[in-house]
């Protein structure tokens, strides 16, 4: 493997303040601690905290090892989604937590290393698993997907036009010579739709998104994850999510605000009959961003959005 797990976390002083712990044990769970960033920073400020980090990758983990040990004797690192959260907690004993952060999506040495396929801006296999035990990879879904389902792809989480005259090209393209490596996907995107105008992302960026968050159902992962993270969490615990495109806040956004929501009736009932109890109480009025001075320091934390909420409640409907 070339290079080293380095990851600089993100929004770090933004996690900082949101998730905050009594004076008293308490409970943490990472669910994709990467290199152990943003916990060795929860575990030095709490002496009293113990941490269950979760992660996929398995060089993340060995990272986070390392990161960690002078805390090693409150840390318990497991291999894994994190959508299973809950499963590892009670594995390890723990029936409810004090606190739950999520780092959503790729990280910069997963970016940075070409070996995994991730960045279009360095050649290397069409690969993209954040978890190598898996066996579907980019290149395996653009050799083999039909073409309604590459388009699909393309189009939702991409948010990509002219995603059926890329799709039809992809299966032309791979009858002459299947898909391996970067290079080949980008050339196909530089021919396809061409290059992309000032002030928008270029379109192997969106292309390779796409590609990433469908081999890794990264989607899918969120939606599953967040219902468990809540049921764990106890009453006045907190939960803090990072992501870093419109597609993940947007569902972190809805589930919080379904979640604090006291009524959950039609609209136009004269009055409420659910009788719904909300269960979180948002903590950030508005998304929180980088701020400037981060922002010069590492220009990969422009797309973090932070959101988070403390559980004001067990979720009850009458």
């Amino acid at each position: 493997m070339s290079g080293e797990f380095e990851h600089v976390p993100v929004l770090s002083r933004e996690v900082m303040e949101y998730l905050v712990f009594p004076d008293a044990p308490a409970r943490l769970i990472d669910g994709t601690v990467g290199g152990g960033g943003h916990s060795a920073q929860l575990l030095r400020r709490y002496p009293q905290l113990e941490l269950l980090g979760i992660d996929r990758d398995d060089a993340a983990l060995e990272k986070a090892a390392e990161t960690l040990a002078f805390a090693k004797d409150r840390v318990t690192l497991v291999r894994g989604n994190y959508s299973d959260l809950a499963l590892f907690a009670r594995e390890k004993g723990w029936m409810e937590v004090d606190g739950i952060l999520l780092d959503i999506g790729v990280s910069s040495p997963q970016l940075d290393q070409p070996e995994r396929g991730f960045s279009w801006r360095a050649d290397g296999p069409l690969d993209m698993r954040m978890d190598r035990r898996e066996a579907l990879t980019a290149s395996r879904f653009l050799n083999r997907g039909s073409e309604e389902e590459l388009a699909r792809v393309f189009r939702e989480y991409g948010e990509l036009s002219g995603t059926r005259r890329l799709a039809a090209a992809v299966v032309a393209r791979r009858e002459e010579k299947p898909f391996a490596t970067t290079a080949d996907l980008v050339a196909l995107c530089d021919d396809v739709l061409g290059k992309s105008k000032k002030g928008r992302l270029p379109a192997p960026t969106l292309v390779f998104q796409a590609l990433r968050i469908f081999v890794n159902d990264e989607l899918g992962e969120l939606e599953r994850v967040l219902p468990e993270a809540v049921e764990m969490l106890r009453v006045g615990g907190r939960i803090a999510v990072i992501s870093f495109h419109s597609l993940e806040d947007r569902i972190v956004k809805n589930f919080f605000r379904d979640a604090a929501a006291e009524c959950t009736c039609p609209p136009g009932l004269p009055v409420c009959v659910c009788g719904a109890t909300p269960s979180l109480r948002v903590l950030t009025r508005k998304v929180v961003t980088a701020q400037p001075d981060e922002l010069e320091s590492n220009r990969r934390s422009a797309p973090a959005r932070l959101r988070a909420a403390e559980k004001i409640a067990e979720k009850s409907m009458k």
